[in-house]
């Protein structure tokens, strides 16, 4: 029994008197409560109780470190109850990492939500379209797209990322609108670099036969923003996710192209740095997040 456990059956005995009151209401055994005392009075080197057959009361040593150990448990127990607060409450830092786009599109106007429901909560938020190490940056939970590769990591689906096809009129006019895969070849294509197989798009189409099909263009960026831009501009077809593109369809700027195709989409999760012991502020975020991120979700304003 280690010392703190000791301490615990020591001051039961004393308030109660008895070795076996005590034990009754630790709900251990006589013999465990007197070892655990007799191992004390050892360690200490000093006798602790008065031992008669009317019961046991403290020695003056005793009731000094009586006192003593009931001031040890009351902090023990008040640092226990601290943490056991600060895992149920939505409070402290939460430090959420996101892309870029993904996070200045959706992110931040669903934290800024969160953080008015919860104001005791504050939040780090960081963009980056490389791949961030939680632990070593100590983040808490990162919203990544796409295939999740196997780690030690925690992780929580929310949802699906769709893609769609889209040009502006004055491009479309000039150019004529694609009707099938093999129109794209004569078509000018911006191209983000970083998904969607880079200069292969994938389609399926109207019959569900699936197609790679090699595009070209004068602009290659990893930036979604420069691709919208270059899109609204005129500059050619574009595909992109539907949060990027939302606004310029319900403007106009943007048509989408190629409706009956599909278009691969991307699985949303929430990763954390691990799946045991998982903070309440962070499980309370991915759980509130997950319903913020259902349906179809990329069509909604913030």
């Amino acid at each position: 029994m280690d010392s703190l456990a000791g301490m615990l059956v020591f001051i039961r005995v004393v308030e109660t008197g008895s070795f076996s009151r005590a034990a009754g209401e630790l709900g251990t055994t006589q013999p465990t409560a007197t070892k655990a005392v007799a191992a004390a009075e050892k360690r200490l080197g000093a006798r602790l109780l008065h031992r008669t057959t009317r019961g046991v009361t403290p020695t003056e040593v005793g009731a000094l470190y009586y006192e003593r150990c009931k001031v040890i448990v009351r902090d023990v127990e008040a640092a226990e109850n601290l943490a056991t607060l600060q895992q149920s409450a939505v409070g402290g830092t939460l430090r959420i990492s996101t892309s870029v786009a993904f996070g200045r599109r959706v992110m931040v106007p669903l934290v800024l939500r969160y953080m008015r429901e919860h104001p005791h909560l504050a939040v780090d938020l960081s963009f980056d379209d490389r791949y961030v190490n939680l632990v070593e940056q100590g983040v808490d939970v990162a919203m990544r797209m796409g295939r999740l590769a196997d780690s030690s990591l925690g992780a929580r689906y929310l949802g699906t990322n769709p893609w769609v096809m889209v040009a502006a009129e004055s491009y479309l006019a000039g150019m004529g609108r694609p009707r099938r895969s093999r129109d794209l070849a004569r078509h000018t294509c911006l191209i983000y670099s970083s998904v969607q197989g880079d200069d292969r798009w994938m389609l399926t189409g109207p019959d569900g036969a699936e197609q790679a099909v090699p595009v070209r263009g004068p602009l290659r960026s990893n930036n979604l923003s420069a691709i919208l831009a270059a899109a609204r501009a005129g500059m050619g077809l574009a595909i992109l996710p539907r949060y990027v593109a939302r606004e310029s369809l319900a403007d106009g700027v943007v048509l989408e192209v190629m409706a009956d195709h599909r278009l691969p989409t991307q699985d949303l999760h929430a990763v954390f740095p691990s799946p045991k012991l998982v903070p309440h502020k962070v499980s309370h975020f991915i759980e509130w997040a997950k319903q913020q991120l259902t349906g179809d979700w990329w069509d909604r304003a913030p």
